[in-house]
């Protein structure tokens, strides 16, 4: 016997209800794998930082052994090549708007190290005054962390050369330098064994596991599924149970 109108439209109206309860709640789950994806990767990460200090002989040599030591504390000695120091713009600190400062460092082995130094203040009224003290000469200590890529923002065109630029491409910097550099970057920290007095800030920012928004997103998911079958039984079970009880009792 075909289904009457209101019965199709009560088919519908279920159907609607379990599609939308179903699609909630499975937004609500793919938020919690997200929250747990980054608590891992942040676990992750503290682990790496917590790992011995990596020493000169055991510094990575390639893509893949850097990406094993992303976050790893290293301690290497060199010279710096002032000559080739780049200076990352719109990289704000502190809410002020500067540079990274990126230089070689050359390691006691002949290997090319990229340094991100530090952090140095814009000048307000001429952006490519650069008034960064020049690195000391001499063989240095630098102690930081594994990168795998200098710190970059998102950019419209191609990279471009000179002292000044958007980003860092670190193969096209080895073509354009010479330099036999590592495929991988130091990002260099206050060291309080040997302070270096170069003027540069070393406040990086710690990326954030980020997962109570995660939770606070699943909680809104989870509510509306529970919203969405909380009116469907109102409607859909407790309005006609009424109006029958209604008319039973009239």
């Amino acid at each position: 016997m075909p289904l009457s109108r209101p019965a199709w439209r009560a088919v519908a109206v279920w159907v609607a209800a379990a599609a939308a309860m179903a699609l909630t709640a499975r937004l609500g789950l793919w938020q919690l794998d997200r929250a747990a994806q980054k608590t891992a990767l942040h676990e992750a990460r503290q682990q790496q930082m917590r790992a011995p200090e990596l020493a000169a002989p055991d510094l990575p040599r390639t893509a893949e052994a850097a990406r094993a030591a992303e976050h790893r504390a290293v301690r290497a000695a060199g010279r710096w090549l002032a000559r080739s120091t780049v200076f990352l713009d719109n990289r704000p600190m502190a809410g002020r708007v500067g540079f990274f400062v990126i230089t070689p460092l050359a390691l006691e082995d002949g290997r090319v190290l990229l340094v991100q130094r530090g952090w140095w203040p814009r000048d307000a009224l001429d952006r490519t005054r650069l008034a960064a003290p020049a690195p000391p000469e001499g063989v240095v200590q630098v102690q930081g962390r594994v990168a795998l890529t200098p710190s970059r923002l998102f950019e419209l065109a191609p990279e471009a050369g000179g002292v000044i630029r958007q980003n860092l491409d670190l193969d096209a910097f080895t073509r354009e330098s010479g330099l036999a550099l590592l495929p991988w970057v130091l990002v260099q920290l206050d060291d309080a064994r040997q302070p270096v007095a170069d003027g540069l800030v070393r406040q990086w920012a710690e990326p954030a596991a980020d997962v109570h928004k995660h939770h606070g997103y699943a909680a809104q998911w989870f509510a509306l599924c529970g919203l969405v079958g909380g009116l469907l039984l109102w409607f859909q079970v407790g309005r006609p149970w009424r109006a029958r009880r209604a008319g039973l009792d009239s």
